[in-house]
């Protein structure tokens, strides 16, 4: 699999509406030739495994470089998550405007963590 130095990788989305309009205003949105756009906005009434479903497909999909995905919803699916161990695409928690980011909860970064010791940062 080619890396991210690849023309063409996207960033990719999940998130509620606020976080995914903000990132569409700020120029990420995309479709794949199969006209599937690189974003899902989340809705009260989504279900978990649409969510889920979501997730694997950027996983899947050649064109996605990082997914970004509100922490509160990678909490809804974090089994799927934890499964992910491919450097791409990286996945990326990030807060929403409900709900701020709790660095204790984000599987990637808890596995960062257990990659050095505190003899690293000294």
């Amino acid at each position: 699999m080619a890396h991210s130095s690849q023309k063409g990788r996207l960033l990719a989305v999940i998130g509620d509406e606020d976080t995914c309009t903000g990132f569409l205003l700020g120029g990420i949105g995309e479709m794949n030739k199969s006209r599937q756009p690189n974003f899902k906005v989340i809705e009260k009434d989504t279900s978990v495994s649409e969510i889920e479903d979501s997730f694997k497909t950027f996983l899947a999909r050649q064109d996605i470089a990082i997914i970004l995905i509100n922490q509160n919803f990678a909490e809804l699916i974090r089994h799927v998550i934890d499964n992910h161990t491919e450097p791409i695409p990286a996945v990326l928690e990030i807060p929403s405007k409900d709900s701020p980011y709790d660095p204790s909860k984000d599987s990637i970064l808890r596995r960062a963590k257990g990659m050095f010791s505190s003899d690293d940062f000294r």
